[in-house]
C-alpha cells in the first residue's frame, strides 16, 4: 500500500468518526454512565502487607555443643530458604487454619454443602491472599478483605503461623532422631551395667588391675625369691596362678568398657542436640514490617474501570458502525 493511499484511508477514517460525532459522543456518555454504576457497586477492598525474610534451618544445638560452629543463626536465609518458607506460607496446614479462625465459609458467603464448595472456596481464597518472592530477596504476604482490620490481622496470622509449621515440621523431624539417639544411648548404658556388673564380680574375687597385680606379685616373688623365703614365693606363685584364671574375662571386659565409656559419651552429646532440636521453638523468618489496617481502598480502581469500559466500547462501536457501513456499500454496489 503506498503512502497515498494511507493518507487517503486515515483521512476516511477520521471524516467517518467527525460524521458520527455526535453518536459517539453519546455512545461514550453512556458507557461511562453505565460503567461508573457498576464500579460503584464493586465492594471495596483494603490491602494489608507483611515484609519478612526467611532465616537458614539450622541445628539448633549444634550451635550449643559443637565446638566449631559451621552456621550462623543470625544470618540471612538464602533464596532455598525463601522458596522453603514460601511453600509453607502456600500450605493447606496454614489455609485450614486461617480459614477455621477467621470463618470464611461465612465470611465469603460460601455454602459448605454445594458441589465443588471447596474449589470455590479455595479460589476465593487465593484470589485474596498471596505470597510471593520479591526481588530483593525477601517475602511478601498480602491479603485482600472489605474489612481492613480483618486483612491486617490475617495477613499477621499467617506470618506467625509460618513459625509454628516450620517449628512443627523440624520438631516432628527432631524428635524421630531423638527416638534413635535414646534408643541407642539405653542400648549402650544397659551395655555397661552388665559389664560393671560382671567386673564387680571380678573384684570380689581379688582381682581389680591384672596388669598391675601381676607386675606387684613378680616383683614381690622375686624378692622372696632373693631373700630365700620358699614358703612365701610359693604363697605368690598360687596368688599370681589363681588372677591369671580370670586375665582373659578381665582384659575383655576392660577393653569393651572403655570403648562402652567413648559411645556413650558422643551418645549423650547427640542425644542432648537432637532434644534441643525437638524442643526448641525458632523463628522461621524476620518480619521487617507488620501488616497494619490501610486507611484508603485498594481495589475497585473506579477511574480506570470508567476509562477502560468507555475506550473499549467506543472501539467496538467504531469497528460494528465501519461494518455497517462497508456492507452498506457492498449492497449499494
Amino acid at each position: 500500500m503506498s503512502t497515498s493511499d494511507s493518507q487517503l484511508n486515515s483521512t476516511h477514517l477520521l471524516r467517518f468518526i467527525f460524521d458520527r460525532l455526535k453518536t459517539f459522543i453519546a455512545i461514550g456518555v453512556g458507557a461511562a454512565v453505565l460503567s461508573s454504576a457498576v464500579a460503584l457497586m464493586i465492594e471495596e477492598q483494603f490491602k494489608s502487607t507483611v515484609i519478612m525474610f526467611a532465616t537458614p534451618q539450622h541445628s539448633i544445638g549444634e550451635q550449643f555443643y559443637e565446638e566449631i560452629k559451621r552456621n550462623d543463626l543470625l544470618e540471612y536465609g538464602e533464596t532455598e530458604d525463601a522458596e522453603r518458607l514460601l511453600q509453607i506460607l502456600n500450605s493447606d496446614r496454614i489455609r485450614t487454619r486461617i480459614i477455621q479462625k477467621y470463618d470464611l465459609w461465612l465470611h465469603y458467603d460460601i455454602d459448605q454443602s454445594q458441589p465443588g464448595a471447596q474449589a470455590l472456596l479455595g479460589k476465593e481464597y487465593n484470589s485474596n491472599v498471596d505470597a510471593r518472592l520479591t526481588r530483593y530477596g525477601s517475602i511478601e504476604v498480602s491479603v485482600l478483605d472489605r474489612d481492613p482490620k480483618r486483612a491486617a490481622d490475617m495477613a499477621n496470622d499467617i506470618a506467625f503461623l509460618a513459625d509454628s509449621v516450620a517449628n512443627r515440621l523440624r520438631n516432628d523431624r527432631a524428635g524421630e532422631a531423638l527416638g534413635y539417639a535414646k534408643s541407642s544411648l539405653e542400648q549402650v548404658q544397659q551395655e555397661i551395667t552388665t559389664m560393671e556388673d560382671e567386673l564387680g564380680q571380678l573384684y570380689g574375687l581379688g582381682v581389680y588391675d591384672f596388669a598391675t597385680q601381676i607386675e606387684g606379685l613378680n616383683e614381690q616373688y622375686a624378692t622372696a625369691i632373693a631373700k630365700g623365703l620358699p614358703g612365701n614365693a610359693e604363697k605368690i606363685r598360687k596368688q599370681m596362678a589363681e588372677i591369671s584364671n580370670y586375665a582373659n574375662q578381665f582384659n575383655k571386659l576392660s577393653n569393651l568398657i572403655e570403648a562402652a565409656y567413648e559411645r556413650e559419651a558422643i551418645l549423650k552429646k547427640r542425644f542432648e542436640l537432637m532434644k534441643l532440636d525437638a524442643e526448641t521453638q525458632m523463628p522461621s523468618a524476620f518480619v521487617v514490617d507488620y501488616a497494619a489496617p490501610a486507611d484508603k481502598k485498594s481495589k475497585p480502581i473506579r477511574w480506570l474501570i470508567v476509562v477502560m469500559s468507555v475506550a473499549s466500547t467506543l472501539v467496538f462501536a467504531l469497528l460494528a458502525l465501519l461494518a455497517a457501513e462497508n456492507l452498506k456499500d457492498s449492497s449499494a454496489a
